[in-house]
């Protein structure tokens, strides 16, 4: 997603009346701001996604913490949550899994000459830097494990 792709989506939940939506796109937004002023550059695509990431991870934490502490007293708060987490699933691509991540990882231990577990790590950094960390990384690392000795 682009950052005029993200500033038309908030202009569309806007006018659409979708609350929700629109201050997670401002969040989102915010981060890139940031990115913005801080490191005094235009942000690409990978920024845009990694805030997008960033408050995923955040989202579910804070949903995990709450189904701990108790769905009773928290419904509102965790039905809001989980708004905002399958709209953050939205604006992510889709993610490479099953055959299709396979075949990349098997192609990916050929190229590397990898046969052992210590060769794990080189393995799952190239499949990062070829998805840009777009993969489904727990099935990854499970056929992985099972392909190495």
């Amino acid at each position: 997603m682009t950052k005029e792709e993200l500033l038309d989506e908030i202009k569309k939940s806007m006018k659409a009346h979708d609350k929700n939506r629109t201050q997670i796109l401002r969040l989102v937004n915010q981060s890139v701001k940031q990115i913005e002023v801080d490191e005094r550059r235009d942000v690409s695509e990978a920024d845009i996604t990694a805030a997008v990431k960033k408050l995923q991870k955040v989202t579910a934490e804070e949903l995990d913490g709450l189904h701990k502490a108790g769905e009773a007293t928290h419904a509102e708060r965790i039905a809001l949550l989980e708004e905002q987490a399958k709209i953050l699933d939205s604006l992510l691509p889709e993610q490479v899994a099953g055959e299709t991540l396979e075949l990349l990882i098997d192609e990916t231990m050929a190229k590397l000459g990898a046969t052992t577990k210590r060769d794990m790590g080189k393995v799952m950094g190239a499949l990062t830097k070829a998805t840009n960390g777009n993969f489904d990384k727990p099935y990854a690392a499970s056929y992985l494990g099972k392909k190495l000795s």
